[in-house]
This record gives C-alpha cells, sequence and structure tokens, in this order.
C-alpha cells in the first residue's frame, strides 16, 4: 500500500485523513456572529464534510495507539506515548479536577512530513458548571489566560519516528509500537502517571485526588497483598502504571463508553433515503431514539431567527442523523450552527498561541455522542449544542502535545452561574 496515497492511507489507517488543501485562497471565513447576517444566510454553500460515527469496536486491539484510531470515549490512545500532556493541560481550570477523554481524530495533513501522523484530542470536565463557566470565559477577547473546562491537544509525528515503524500497519493484533510509552494511571487510565503508591511503590496516578478513588475503591488490599509479595512489588513497580502496548483495564468505573470512529463523506447522504438506508441497517439504536437528544434542544429556542436556523440544521443532520462528528478542514470552512446566538465572531477566535498564526475551523462534536455516552438528560447533566474545534492552519511543529481552541455553543435558555 502507498501511505502516501490519499485513498487508500483512509482505508487503511482508518482516520479522518483529509485531501490536499487549497490553500492558495487567504480569504478565511471561520465562523460567524449573530450580526454578520449575510453570511448566515450564505450556509448552503456547502464544503466537503467527513462524518464521523461510532460503533462499538470489532477488535479491542483495532483502538490501540500502533492502529492509529479514531475514536470515542473509553481512554486516549496517545500519539506521542512518552513526551504526554502534563501540568494545567490535564486539569478543568475552574475546578481543578482530571479532565476526562472525550473523543480523538486522526488527521494527518498529506502536504508536509511533519504531519504524517497528525491526532486531536478533546477533553472536557464531568461538571455542567464549569461548562457555563467555560461558555462565560470563552467571550473575553484573548485574555492571558482564560479559564477552560474544554481543552483539545494537537500532536503529530514525521513518518520516521522513534514510536513506530515506517510501514503502514498490518491492520491485525500482531502489530506493536517500537517503544512501551510512559505509564499512566492507574485509576483513569488517561495522564501521565508520574505519582507512585507511598505504600506499594507499584501504583502510579497522575493526581492525589485519584490515588484516593483507587485507595477507596479497593487498592487498599491490593496495596497489602503487593507489600506482603516483595518480589511482586518489585516487578509491578518496574512495569507500573497502566501499559499504552496492549488494552487493559482501568480502575475507575466513571469512563464513558469505548466507541471506534467510522468516517463517510456527507456526499453519499445527499439524495433521497428512506429511513432503512444502508447506515440505519446497521445503526446501535433506532433513528427516533437518536433523534431524541436533537428535539429537546428546539425546546429551548426563543425567537424565528434561533428556529430558522435549528430548521436549516436540523435539514441537514437529519440526512444522517447519527451522526456524532462532522469534520472540515479548510480555509474557508465553517461549522453548521444549531442556532443564531452563541456563536463567535472572526474576532473572538484567537491566534495560535505558539506560532503566531491564524486558526482554522476543523471538526465539530454533536450532541448526539452525549447519547452514546448514556449521559441522563437531567437539568445538572451535561449538555452542548455543539463543540466546534479550531486548530493552527499551519499545523506549526514542536514536541508532544499543543493546544488548540474549543468553542462550545449551549441552548439559549442556559445561565451562566
Amino acid at each position: 500500500m502507498d501511505i502516501d496515497g490519499k485513498g487508500d492511507s483512509m482505508e487503511e489507517l482508518k482516520g479522518l485523513q483529509i485531501s490536499a488543501l487549497d490553500d492558495d485562497d487567504d480569504d478565511e471565513e471561520i465562523a460567524v456572529d449573530e450580526d454578520d447576517s449575510e453570511e448566515v444566510e450564505d450556509d448552503d454553500d456547502e464544503e466537503a464534510v467527513i462524518l464521523g460515527f461510532v460503533e462499538k469496536p470489532e477488535h479491542s486491539w483495532s483502538l490501540l495507539r500502533q492502529h492509529f484510531p479514531s475514536k470515542a470515549g473509553g481512554v486516549p490512545a496517545w500519539l506521542d506515548p512518552d513526551n504526554l500532556p502534563s501540568g494545567m493541560s490535564c486539569v478543568c481550570d475552574i475546578c481543578g479536577e482530571p479532565l476526562q477523554f472525550v473523543l480523538q481524530v486522526y488527521a494527518p495533513l498529506v502536504e508536509k512530513d511533519s504531519t504524517f501522523h497528525r491526532t486531536l484530542f478533546v477533553f472536557m470536565c464531568l461538571s455542567m458548571n464549569c461548562l457555563l463557566r467555560d461558555q462565560h470565559e470563552q467571550w473575553k477577547h484573548h485574555p492571558d489566560k482564560q479559564s477552560r473546562s474544554v481543552k483539545v491537544l494537537r500532536c503529530q509525528l514525521p513518518r520516521a519516528n522513534p514510536f513506530y515503524s515506517s510501514e503502514p500497519p498490518k491492520g491485525n493484533a500482531n502489530d506493536k509500537p517500537l517503544t512501551p510509552g510512559a505509564p499512566l494511571c492507574n485509576w483513569c487510565g488517561t495522564w501521565k502517571g508520574d505519582k507512585f503508591c507511598s505504600s506499594c511503590k507499584a501504583a502510579r496516578y497522575c493526581s492525589q485526588k485519584h490515588q484516593v478513588m483507587h485507595w477507596r475503591s479497593g487498592h487498599k488490599l491490593e496495596c497489602q497483598r503487593l507489600r506482603l509479595s516483595p518480589q511482586l512489588s518489585e516487578s509491578d513497580a518496574c512495569n507500573g502504571g497502566i501499559a499504552q502496548i496492549e488494552t487493559q483495564k482501568v480502575a475507575s468505573k466513571s469512563l464513558w463508553p469505548e466507541y471506534e470512529m467510522k468516517n463517510e463523506h456527507e456526499s453519499e447522504y445527499n439524495t433521497e433515503m428512506s429511513g432503512d438506508d444502508v447506515h440505519n441497517n446497521n445503526s446501535l439504536v433506532s433513528r427516533n431514539r437518536i433523534d431524541d437528544p436533537m428535539k429537546s434542544l428546539l425546546d429551548n429556542f426563543e425567537g424565528d431567527g434561533d428556529k430558522k436556523s435549528w430548521a436549516s440544521f436540523q435539514e441537514r443532520i437529519a440526512k444522517a442523523s447519527e451522526q456524532v462528528l462532522r469534520y472540515c478542514r479548510s480555509a474557508t470552512s465553517k461549522p453548521l450552527w444549531p442556532m443564531l446566538g452563541g456563536r463567535p465572531s472572526k474576532a473572538d477566535i484567537p491566534r495560535c498561541s505558539y506560532c503566531g498564526g491564524d486558526l482554522c475551523f476543523e471538526f465539530q462534536i454533536l450532541p448526539q455522542l452525549l447519547y452514546y455516552f448514556g449521559v441522563k438528560n437531567d437539568a445538572d447533566s451535561l449538555d452542548w449544542a455543539t463543540i466546534t474545534v479550531y486548530t493552527c492552519e499551519a499545523s506549526c511543529e514542536g514536541v508532544g502535545y499543543k493546544e488548540e481552541f474549543a468553542w462550545v455553543q449551549l441552548s439559549t435558555s442556559t445561565n451562566f452561574p
């Protein structure tokens, strides 16, 4: 297989790989404000959009990092397994709790070698109160420090790198990475386990809170066993934490269910289709169940403007109602907004905090994902209208993970705390 080929690499790597971009046009239209009425009416000029759907993986090994997956829920499959995020990148800026993994999108860019492998990771706090505060913070025009509860991290690698073979994966359980990677937290399996249990010296944690939660959930007994078996304890200390090579169970029961993300071009759904189309035949739940979270948004809309925007949004989404993600990276691509209110203007989108260049829209997460995650429709449950992700247009280079920008649109009835 020619991994440089656009179509072949999309199939083999199962990622949301994009085609070469037409970057010559600098007339960037990142997003529109509710005052930009002419641009709002211009949403019919459709870009080529890739839709993301979630389904349970046929093989658990297919979601390991050496297969470069796009996935939702569970734990991240870190692209760079050694230079993991640390410090404030891992926690909610509002409450200080470790963030939970939402999804990752494998989206290499073919125009330069440094982005041969490229993955975007989305994390968020489980608190709706923090999400409300987050929305308030994003309206501040580029302060030195915004307090965010939704964070996006970008990682990219050239074809020749220390972690993976330069040859494409074979697509079976025999694929292995070249290095084991840094040990992860035994509780969440998400963040780097740079703290040890002081008793057994084997279990690793990303934070004191996760150490306490693991202790209360059963590590107390396991810790005693390890202390009574010095040889076992020494062995576990050498291999402590969650490994990144094989599928491992984590102690936390609060992670969202894990899914593989499959992608299809929206153009395949542009013809009139019955409710028994190909994708719905393989669906996890009925179409009516998927539509429930979307219909609940309509109850919160106020005024004809929002209802008109919602009608346009719903007409486009209804072509493939199970989609949880919409991907379209180009200098002129725009999100599909459910409402008029709560959209960013161009001035609200910051510049890249690393190279100072422009950010461009890359993908958006739809509220249907909450259904698959089993999030309840309670007053204080996590909810959003859409989460849009903007990334460095140049995909600037650097080691490890770079933080990008997320914009959260909530329903119009939502009030700030």
